[in-house]
């Protein structure tokens, strides 16, 4: 009695130092860790917000797993296009289990061949389970039926390397995709699950040097009468107090990968912050372009009614499907541009997934602004106060 109440102990204590262990346990979820090394999460968990399903499988979500086991065959795709990452996904199949991973492939035409697709099926004759199908070709792995197995994909470039189970199945070379939707695929009566599925972009390069603000140019409202902010440098993050106006990066950015730590600071407990980034904007341009919103408040105690489209939400096009961040803490913001598509992460988790169908032209409050363009921190108001930090970010390859 006394081995089994000092082993419970032990494993209390190590559970409240670490508690990421505990984190680690749940499905699904990112650990601090992840969060603070920019993981994001490709499935939520629960729907399939920010997926589109093509072919007639029949996807279902349960216990944190996404499985899909009949139907006829089918995929699913990420709306969001990404180019360089480390992906991390766990799979479960049956005996005679047959699927894969789709990776930088296009919605049109068939994934596994405007991509590439990550084998999971033992019983093939050349590309085995961990290959990318007719390009690199895997060591032999024997996946066990009914048990879960867990994928980490690194593609850099054309470089790859795929680990099953902490082994290393493939390392290889192949330049023929460079970007694209991930894919989860379903072949008719061969049950697949997933869970688990976590992203975490490469190549991003610090926009923010954190000593100065060279790199940027500050943007005054018109109406000076207002206000101006004052951008300042503290402790290796820029902190902007009043307003209304803007910082904004002497570069100019289309289809990117931006990553970002940002804290409010409320006034009192009935005032919330705003504020935002913008993208694609027009240089010395006020409040120009996309808008990803930054605003911690909600309707009475249900954060899936964001006030002024919430924290993540695209700004006057799509608001956040439910306010994640709380004001006085720092939180991490994921923004994917890629032609019309526009998705938004917040502590890892997808709060927007937008596709502006208008014609393209050059103002993005009335038209699809498709080109290049500033990014910019706003400054709202005289009550503004925030912080931003580790502000990074990767262009996409072209098409």
């Amino acid at each position: 009695m006394m081995k089994w109440f000092s082993r419970f102990v032990v494993l209390l204590c190590v559970a409240a130092a670490c508690p990421s262990l505990l984190a680690q346990s749940k499905p699904n979820a990112l650990t601090a860790k992840e969060l603070g090394e920019g993981w994001i999460l490709l499935w939520d968990g629960e729907t399939t917000f920010g997926w589109e399903s093509f072919g007639k499988a029949e996807w279902k979500m349960a216990d944190g797993v996404l499985s899909a086991s009949s139907g006829d065959s089918g995929w699913l795709a990420s709306n969001t296009e990404f180019a360089d990452f480390v992906l991390k996904a766990d799979f479960r199949t049956g005996a005679d289990g047959n699927s894969g991973i789709f990776l930088r492939s296009s919605k049109e035409g068939q994934p596994h061949q405007t991509g590439y697709e990550l084998q999971i099926f033992d019983a093939h004759k050349e590309y085995t389970t961990g290959s990318l199908v007719n390009h690199l070709k895997a060591k032999k792995f024997k996946t066990t039926p009914n048990q879960w197995h867990s994928y980490e994909v690194r593609a850099e470039g054309g470089l790859f390397l795929v680990k099953l189970d902490g082994k290393t199945l493939l390392k290889g070379k192949d330049t023929t995709h460079a970007g694209g939707h991930f894919g989860l695929q379903y072949n008719k009566d061969k049950k697949i699950e997933f869970r688990n599925l976590k992203l975490k972009p490469l190549g991003l390069r610090p926009i923010f040097n954190g000593k100065d603000l060279s790199g940027w140019q500050k943007v005054n409202s018109p109406d000076l009468s207002r206000g101006t902010p004052e951008w300042t440098v503290r402790q290796q993050m820029i902190h902007v107090e009043r307003g209304p106006g803007q910082l904004e990066t002497t570069n100019t950015y289309q289809d990117f990968v931006l990553q970002l730590n940002v804290r409010t600071h409320p006034r009192d407990g009935n005032h919330h912050p705003n504020s935002g980034v913008f993208f694609r904007g027009d240089k010395n341009g006020y409040w120009t372009g996309y808008e990803s919103q930054i605003r911690n408040e909600f309707k009475g105690q249900d954060r899936t009614q964001p006030v002024d489209f919430g924290t993540g939400g695209v700004y006057h096009y799509q608001p956040a499907r439910r306010v994640i961040p709380n004001d006085g803490e720092f939180f991490s913001k994921t923004i994917v541009a890629r032609g019309r598509h526009i998705s938004i992460w917040v502590n890892g988790i997808q709060a927007s997934d937008h596709t502006d169908s208008r014609p393209e032209g050059a103002d993005a409050r009335k038209e699809a602004r498709l080109t290049t363009g500033t990014l910019s921190l706003q400054a709202h108001d005289p009550t503004t106060n925030l912080d931003f930090k580790n502000l990074s970010i990767v262009e996409l390859p072209k098409r």
